[in-house]
């Protein structure tokens, strides 16, 4: 960080990580595999790091890397994610760029907590806890679950990828739908059809039911969004099978019994016992309020940081999907980054902006912590 920036941030920014070491930290956590389920390694590394910045430090039950720093009566949880998807991204520098699998999502926000936690500590009149949560790519987001458990924060701050200047406040929900269907292999020239095909048209049904749903509903945030994820079939000569997995994104006020049961007749049409068809990974969709002390504290440190603030809302879901409507304190999501790399091939993240988003975590700290 520049003098002249660290002037504009004193007298409650101590001297924590400098911009080097922040863009090195980064650098390192990306270094580091940590597909979901398999988060060890990074897990260590960052707690190692953080006691290092002063941090009273631990992996936690559940795996997760949890600092906690400052002291205070108000308690502030950064929740960010260690785990990625799969797929190997060549970690590399180009020019301001960093490449690297979890790059953006969401190493990145992370990163910033840990940097900005640091750097706020000194005169921090609160309690700052940094999570590093396990698994919330995958459908079970332990690492989540976990943290409901253990804390009742103040204030939350959910680490995923808005952009330095945009703040989330609502992501939709979840649910995935495991079908199988297997029978006796028939001649093709026959009158039943193939599992495939019937796998095909419950995938048609379930399609054509969110079509209907969606009719008289405006804006992305308010639509009921299938996908059809994986679907295979195969056979051993006797007998047929197919597999498939439907993912629906759920928006606000659509809750299961009124998903669930439209799809019932789909599949009570197969024979008893032939079809299989199976919920899992089910969130509420969840959207924050605008008018909290910690929205406000955002809008005040991007507009201190040159930028033109604004809300947005994911069709996608997060962690905050499974804290919000636990914790109910005021709640965002936020992180350096562009999400439109996220999962991709070619995911980075820039590191101008990364820095930037560092200076908005620390300025937020000092706000809502009362200083």
């Amino acid at each position: 960080m520049s003098e002249e920036a660290r002037a504009a941030l004193a007298p409650w920014a101590g001297p924590g990580p400098t911009d080097d070491e922040a863009q090195a930290l980064l650098s390192e956590m990306v270094a580091i595999p940590s597909l979901s389920g398999d988060e060890g390694a990074l897990a260590r590394f960052l707690v190692t790091t953080m006691e290092g910045l002063g941090f009273g430090a631990e992996v936690d039950a559940a795996g997760n890397a949890v600092g906690h720093i400052g002291a205070g009566e108000r308690h502030i949880v950064l929740l960010g994610h260690m785990d990625t998807v799969p797929g190997e991204v060549p970690v590399r520098r180009e020019g301001r760029l960093l490449y690297g699998r979890g790059a953006v999502d969401a190493k990145g926000p992370l990163a910033a907590f840990v940097v900005a936690a640091a750097r706020a500590a000194d005169g921090l009149g609160a309690r700052v806890t940094v999570i590093g949560a396990v698994e919330e790519e995958a459908a079970t987001s332990k690492g989540a679950y976990h943290a409901v458990g253990q804390y009742r924060p103040d204030f939350c701050i959910i680490g995923e990828p808005s952009g330095w200047d945009r703040i989330t406040i609502g992501y939709k929900g979840r649910l995935l739908i495991d079908y199988v269907l297997e029978r006796a292999v028939s001649h093709t020239a026959g009158s039943e059809r193939p599992p495939a095909e019937d796998a095909v048209g419950f995938w048609l049904h379930v399609a054509k039911w969110a079509e209907e749903y969606n009719r008289d509903k405006e804006g992305t945030f308010a639509t009921l969004d299938p996908s059809l994820r994986r679907i295979c079939s195969g056979g051993d000569g006797l007998r047929e099978r197919v597999e498939m997995t439907i993912a629906l994104r759920l928006p606000l006020g659509l809750h299961l019994p009124d998903l669930l049961n439209p799809l019932m007749d789909t599949w009570a049409r197969h024979p008893a016992g032939a079809a299989r068809v199976v919920t899992r990974g089910h969130e509420v969709a969840f959207r924050a309020e605008k008018r909290t002390p910690l929205a406000s504290a955002f809008l005040a440190a991007i507009r201190a940081e040159g930028g033109s603030p604004a809300y947005v809302t994911k069709t996608g879901t997060s962690d905050m999907n499974v804290v919000g409507p636990r914790w109910r304190c005021p709640i965002v999501a936020y992180g350096p980054g562009d999400s439109t790399y996220d999962h991709t091939p070619n995911e980075q993240i820039d590191l101008d902006e990364y820095l930037r988003g560092v200076r908005v975590v620390t300025r937020v700290l000092a706000r809502v912590a009362g200083v």
